[in-house]
């Protein structure tokens, strides 16, 4: 005799491991997000001749500012990724806080090294989307256990 299993419980896994599969890949963007951001305020603190000076820029700050801005936000982005790797819904709101200090930062810090600019902004939206595409706590829901014929189990 042949089991049969609902297709609900197929579903709910399947939605538990797409909300996983894309809370772990914004905690990898969010951690190499913030490795690169690291490295930038790195060159801009030490060499300022790497980037370009925008002379009459609304936003202008000295480089050495803005070298310490993206090396505090991207430390932060380091630490607040590796909570992504443990499911948890500090960790998704303080990733969707970072990322978008980091667009606003990188907007801000344009004409300075435009095209590498655009590229965090870019990767910044996908973390956030990525982010915020689960809905309510299913990243963090423990799987379909088999003692209980497949039903999630209640979360503490």
């Amino acid at each position: 005799m042949a089991t049969t299993h609902s297709t609900r419980a197929h579903t709910g896994g399947a939605k538990q491991a797409w909300a996983g599969g894309l809370t772990a890949f914004a905690g990898v963007m969010l951690l190499l997000a913030g490795l690169l951001g690291v490295f930038r305020g790195i060159m801009a603190i030490a060499q300022d001749a790497v980037f370009v000076t925008t002379p009459n820029y609304v936003f202008k700050f000295d480089l050495t500012t803005w070298g310490w801005i993206h090396l505090v936000l991207g430390a932060l982005a380091v630490l607040v990724s590796f909570g992504l790797f443990q499911p948890s819904m500090w960790a998704r709101v303080a990733g969707v806080g970072v990322a978008g200090l980091v667009i606003i930062a990188n907007f801000l810090s344009l004409p300075y090294y435009p095209v590498w600019s655009v590229v965090m902004i870019a990767l910044s939206g996908f973390i956030i989307w990525a982010l915020c595409v689960v809905q309510g706590d299913e990243s963090v829901q423990s799987p379909p256990g088999p003692a209980t014929g497949g039903a999630p189990r209640a979360s503490a």
